[in-house]
Parts: C-alpha cells; structure tokens; sequence
C-alpha cells in the first residue's frame, strides 16, 4: 500500500483532471481495498452527477461492442464517457484476461473516452467488489456518464442494479422463448431492454416475448420498461437507445429515485465488503493448520471434517462460538 502523502498527492491529481493519477488509484483500490478510507474523505463530495449505466445480458449478446457504439454516441453529443468493464476470473488461479478494451479500440485516441477492464475476483453477481470504489473515482474526476459492463453470468448478475441508475439489460434474438425469458432474473432490474443483433431471425419475435412478459407480470406498473432494437457492429438503433436512455434520466418520477438508488448503494457496498472481512474471517478460522483456533472450535472443525456433525448445525455453532469471543 503506497504511503499516506502519496495517495493524497495522487487524489488532489485527480481532481485537477490527471488521468495517469486516475489509473493510480483504481489500481490501488483494486489491489488493496482499505485504500478507499484514506482517500474518500477528499472524493465524497466531488462530482457526484455522472450517469452510472449498466450494461449487462448473457454472454455473447454483444455488451461490449454496444458500450463501444454507446460511447460514440455520446461522445457526440458532447459528454465524457468512462467505460468499466469487468471480466470474469478463474476460479482456481484468480487471473483474468482483462480483454474487453480490443473491442473498443476506436476510442483509444480520444481523450474523453476512458476504458478500463477489471477482474470480477470471483464476484458472483457480475461486477467487481472494487466496483463501489472505483465508480466513485471515476466520478471525482468529473465524466458525465459511466458505462459499467458486467462479465455476461447470467441471471447472478443482479450487482449491476445495485452500482447503476439506468440498467440495460441487452439479449439477441436466441436469448429463449417467451417463457424462459420470464424466468431470467434479468427481467427484474431492467430500465431498458435491447435486443441487439437484430438483424437475425427472430428479433421481433423476441420483442414481443419481452413485452408479454413484462404485462404478465404481476409488479408490472403502467410505465413498462422500454424495448429497443439494435445492431451495435453498424450503430443501428443506438441512437434509439440513447433517446431511451435521456428520457428515463430526465424522467421527473425516476429522477426523485436517484438519491435513493445511490443510499442503497453505499450500503449494499458496506454488506459486500462485510461479507469479504467475514469470509476472509472463515478461511482463517477454518484452516487446518491454525494454531491460534480453541478447542472448542478445533473439536467442531473436526467433527464436520470426519462426517460426525452436518454443516447446517455445525455453521450454527461456528456463528455462536465467534460471537462469544468478540
């Protein structure tokens, strides 16, 4: 962990508008992310206005190269654009291709286009647990909108409703019929849908699946998410999808949830990181060769280890042993 001067050097760089510094620091909370409480006092009141947007779908719907198009867009229409992507990593040697950024090489010259692939580490719900951390750097420094691209896993990938004021959930026309799209969690934390790759069979097939499924649904309201179609690799429809996306941000009702979605968001980072001190709290107390465990707990770790007690119970006894020596 770099010293204390230097993180406050790199953060006044920061707000002067130094991307380099930027790039310090998100490696730095990525890496080690005790970094953020030595430097959010100086970045919690900066900026603040981006739009967060998240992109997220199964695998192979085309998020990437939708952000590329969606940058351009705005790009044009006169705002910075940060683009964080966050790739998936193994599970077994937590490394990660970080390769998102090849798709996106038309904004590698522009200044105002800033990309940066993460690891997921592991993450089950499709973003980095840096993710809360980095957005808000990201914001510091002052770029209109924020694209967040999540790692493609499906149906976990509920974080991304969490760290976003506008979702994007973006499917192709092979995404499933009519019931199989009402069964996909993704349906639940849409603002827009988009079906992309539309000029494939079934495009519109897949719109009108969509729409059944959100009328059927029971907590459907009279304002049902909007359903834009587009072919990101030619900028189809992404025009479409920009007036979508500046409509529900001008949106007096959904305007009023913003300060709101961002409070659930500074706690749902504290729930993440509890959960990691507590995990990390876990793989300590139940390592074979921790010396410093009582025998009270070395005796249930042993019972669980030779099949004499199940988990369930055991888990239960673990909780109440921790909690009788804190």
């Amino acid at each position: 962990m770099p010293s204390l001067d230097k993180l406050q050097e790199d953060v006044t760089r920061l707000l002067d508008g130094n991307i380099r510094s930027l790039s310090k620091l998100i490696t730095f909370i990525e890496s080690t992310p005790d970094v953020l409480g030595s430097i959010y006092p100086k970045i919690r009141n900066a900026g603040g206005n981006g739009h967060i947007i998240g992109i997220t779908g199964p695998p192979g719907a085309g998020k990437s190269t939708l952000s590329s198009a969606l940058a351009t867009q705005f790009r044009e229409s006169g705002r910075t654009v940060a683009i964080l992507a966050c790739d998936p990593s193994s599970p077994f040697t937590g490394g990660s291709v970080l390769g998102d950024r090849v798709r996106m090489q038309s904004h590698y010259t522009d200044p105002g286009v800033f990309i940066r692939s993460i690891s997921n580490r592991g993450s089950g719900g499709g973003l980095s647990n840096s993710t809360y951390g980095i957005t808000m750097l990201l914001e510091a420094f002052g770029f209109d909108v924020i694209l967040l691209e999540t790692v493609g896993v499906g149906q976990t990938e509920l974080d991304v409703m969490k760290n976003s004021d506008t979702v994007v959930v973006v499917i192709v026309p092979e995404s499933g019929d009519s019931i199989q799209t009402m069964k996909a969690g993704l349906m639940e934390i849409a603002d827009i849908f988009v079906v992309n790759k539309s000029d494939r069979a079934g495009a519109d097939r897949m719109v009108r699946d969509v729409r059944s499924s959100l009328q059927l649904s029971d907590d459907h309201s009279d304002l049902l998410s909007p359903i834009v179609k587009t072919r990101a690799d030619t900028g189809d429809g992404v025009s479409d999808l920009l007036l979508e996306i500046d409509t529900l941000r001008g949106n007096t009702e959904l305007s009023q949830n913003h300060d709101l979605r961002r409070s659930a968001k500074r706690l749902n980072a504290l729930r993440s990181s509890v959960l990691l001190e507590m995990e990390s709290m876990l793989d300590t107390i139940l390592a074979k060769d921790n010396r410093e465990n009582e025998p009270a707990l070395i005796s249930l770790i042993n019972e669980v280890t030779k099949g004499e007690k199940d988990p369930i119970t055991a888990a239960k006894a673990l909780f109440n042993l921790i909690k009788g020596n804190k």
